[in-house]
């Protein structure tokens, strides 16, 4: 138990010392890619989860998927490394990158070019049957039809029993 006590004591002499400020501070300023990723990935998400509009929850998607391609690019930086090609016969004492995150990243972004295609002529189809984009006229024109459940009602009533 005073183990706990002491480590929050040392974290809260660290912030009134202002270290810890200092240092994402430095974060911050030096460190832009992981700035850049931090914004993409909560723009992204926030479009994802708050547009009603399914193009712009693609676009969302995409902006998404950008974030963690450079987050893998980022984390697979490294400070004087060279490429994983070696002459025959010299020796191998420098510092090289793993090209498995670059693989994996080109990867990737064939799989997000086509999931955009897919979820845009899904978006066509869409349109085409039923004249609109918005999530919310969707689901409204889909229960119209039967084809989604009524919502339940509020109160906890299933609908079993009647109410008196």
């Amino acid at each position: 138990m005073t183990g706990a006590l002491d480590a929050a004591v040392g974290v809260a002499s660290v912030l009134a010392s202002g270290t810890a400020t200092a240092s994402a501070f430095d974060v911050l300023t030096t460190r832009h890619s992981y700035v850049a990723f931090a914004l993409l990935l909560c723009i992204g998400l926030y479009m994802m989860i708050a547009n009603p509009n399914l193009v712009k929850k693609i676009i969302g998607l995409n902006l998404f998927q950008t974030a963690i391609f450079l987050l893998f690019i980022t984390s697979a930086y490294v400070e004087g490394g060279a490429m994983p090609i070696v002459p025959e016969g010299a020796a191998e004492t420098q510092t090289f990158v793993s090209p498995l995150p670059h693989v994996i990243v080109l990867t990737a972004i064939v799989v997000g070019v086509s999931l955009t295609a897919v979820g845009l002529a899904l978006c066509i189809r869409i349109y085409d049957e039923y004249g609109t984009l918005r999530t919310d006229v969707l689901r409204d024109l889909l229960r119209d039809e039967g084809s989604l459940p009524e919502r339940p009602a509020i109160g906890g009533n299933d609908g079993g029993e009647a109410d008196e």
